[in-house]
């Protein structure tokens, strides 16, 4: 599950939502290893030819797109979404790509969850209702996770009351 509850502080609940990650930087290493051998393998009935340094250069700019792309993917998913609620103040603070920080603050007794189910982006839309503006949470979550979130913020928020 990408996201997180973490233990109670205080008064202060927290949770953390992340994209999901399929391919680890371990398994990426292996990725990479793996597709630069299944690529060189032709190579071996060249070597000690001269057509071996013309193809050679073709053969690592691909692995080297393959990991540059890697290596993208990784960087743009660098997403990390906290919803801090208190007694007196809901605050998300989204942390997106290249350390860009959006932060919107609430009163978590006006704040409403609401679920699109078809009318929003995505398949069962999530927001937060309250304060200055209405904003997305967990863009990057399935719609099955979202539906399973929308039951538990609808409870912490019913803490808080």
């Amino acid at each position: 599950m990408p996201y997180q509850w973490l233990p109670h502080t205080g008064d202060c609940t927290t949770l953390h939502l992340w994209p999901y990650r399929s391919l680890p930087r371990r398994g990426m290493v292996w990725f990479i290893g793996l597709t630069a051998t299944l690529v060189s393998l032709p190579l071996l009935i060249l070597v000690g030819s001269q057509l071996l340094w013309g193809i050679l250069p073709f053969i690592c700019a691909a692995v080297a797109g393959v990991w540059w792309a890697l290596e993208r993917s990784y960087k743009d998913a660098e997403i990390l979404e906290v919803l801090t609620l208190t007694a007196t103040n809901a605050t998300l603070t989204r942390t997106g790509p290249h350390g860009r920080r959006q932060e919107w603050q609430a009163n978590p007794h006006w704040v409403r969850v609401i679920l699109h189910p078809s009318s929003g982006p995505v398949p069962n839309y999530l927001t937060l209702q309250g304060g200055p503006r209405e904003v997305e949470l967990g863009a990057f979550l399935t719609p099955e996770e979202r539906l399973r979130l929308l039951s538990e913020l609808k409870s912490a928020f019913a803490a808080r009351h």
